[in-house]
């Protein structure tokens, strides 16, 4: 048990029990537990909220990819192109689909690098999946520059980043779909898994909407064979109670993000934000010096500090049993001996932030640690 925890959600279910509770009992009174009006509302709310024409409630986000992936009709083995270092949702879908995905380097941002994105384009490219880290924007002028330029469809894999934007727009509404993971990690999220594909074009959610459901357009008609990845009424109701909270909870992890950055940014290289971005920060990563050592410092004073992720996809099992690409991808290797989660979330005390800076400052003095170049 830690003192500090890396997640707390007794804060932010407090703000919102008595809606929650209202929600389900909403809901369990209805009898209608698949695909009722809750589903509705939410799809409707959360598009209002992207600035989307369409939002498909799913059972989770790594379905929402794998579904939305397979409405672009590519070929099997057609190639899309995606970074190594993400969570491996991103990149099993891409082989799921039956498509080979091509891996790419980061920037120091940890977000995909436009340069390699380029550097990867082949004749049998047809699509980027972008993966906004961490709830910061990927450089989607360029990236939306090099995919007109080539022809390219651009896919946003935001499932960390709900709400984030660049250039003032919010991410989701750049490609042709974007997909929301709302798993309870999440800034947006429900107590449970569920996800969310948004998109502008009506093909793609008429699509989802069937194939989500067995394939089914009635009870009793199947016109394609598909999976059980629908979204249910439960999660949709307490999801749209906590999407009314969404914007207060972000500004409160922009405050406490901004003063850890202030307080550690001589030390650790931390997550400042770049010209046109608004991060959310999902995760608060930072770039340390002895990054295990620190990290089993932190823990062992009580402080539960996380890696995300600290095996690229590139080095995955899994992938020695799939078709894939593997670019030069040194800078996220160096990245991964680098990164520190650290415990951030709506209730967390700037005292507590303070013993954590504290702690991290401690060990750098006794190991005569500098901060990473």
């Amino acid at each position: 048990m830690f003192r500090i925890p890396y997640t707390s959600f007794s804060y932010r279910n407090s703000i919102v029990k008595a809606q929650l509770l209202e929600s389900f009992e909403k809901v369990i009174d209805s009898g209608n537990y698949i695909l009722g009006s809750e589903v509705k509302l939410f799809e409707s709310e959360l598009a209002k909220y992207i600035g989307t024409k369409y939002a498909v409630g799913l059972s989770n986000g790594t379905c929402s990819l794998r579904l939305a992936l397979k409405t672009l009709q590519l070929d099997v083995g057609d190639e899309i192109i995606t970074p190594t270092n993400s969570f491996i949702a991103s990149t099993a879908s891409i082989v799921l689909s039956g498509y080979t995905p091509v891996l790419v380097d980061v920037d120091d941002d940890l977000n995909i690098s436009c340069e390699k994105i380029e550097e990867a384009i082949g004749p049998n490219t047809r699509a980027i999946m972008v993966v906004h880290l961490a709830g910061r924007p990927a450089k989607m002028d360029v990236i939306m520059d090099i995919a007109e330029k080539y022809n390219l469809v651009v896919i946003e894999d935001a499932a960390q980043s709900i709400g984030s934007e660049f250039s003032q727009k919010k991410v989701g509404t750049f490609g042709a779909f974007a997909s929301f993971s709302l798993h309870p990690l999440k800034n947006l999220h429900g107590y449970g898994d569920s996800g969310a594909i948004v998109t502008n074009s009506s093909h793609i959610n008429e699509e989802l909407r069937v194939t989500r459901n067995h394939g089914l357009v009635d009870r009793e008609t199947c016109v394609q064979f598909s999976d059980n990845c629908r979204i249910d009424e439960l999660q949709a109701g307490l999801i749209r109670v906590n999407l009314r909270q969404l914007e207060e909870w972000t500004n409160e992890r922009r405050r406490l993000a901004h003063i850890y950055n202030e307080k550690l940014k001589d030390y650790v290289i931390v997550p400042q934000e770049n010209a046109k971005e608004f991060h959310v920060f999902q995760t608060y990563v930072i770039r340390a010096s002895d990054r295990d050592g620190m990290l089993n410092h932190l823990r062992a004073n009580g402080i539960e500090a996380n890696v995300h992720y600290k095996n690229p996809i590139h080095k995955q099992f899994a992938l020695k049993k799939a078709k894939v690409k593997v670019m030069d991808v040194s800078n996220a290797e160096r990245l991964a001996s680098e990164i520190l989660s650290l415990p951030l979330y709506p209730g967390l005390k700037v005292e507590e932030i303070d013993e954590i800076v504290e702690s991290i400052k401690e060990y750098m003095v006794k190991h005569e640690l500098s901060r990473p170049i």
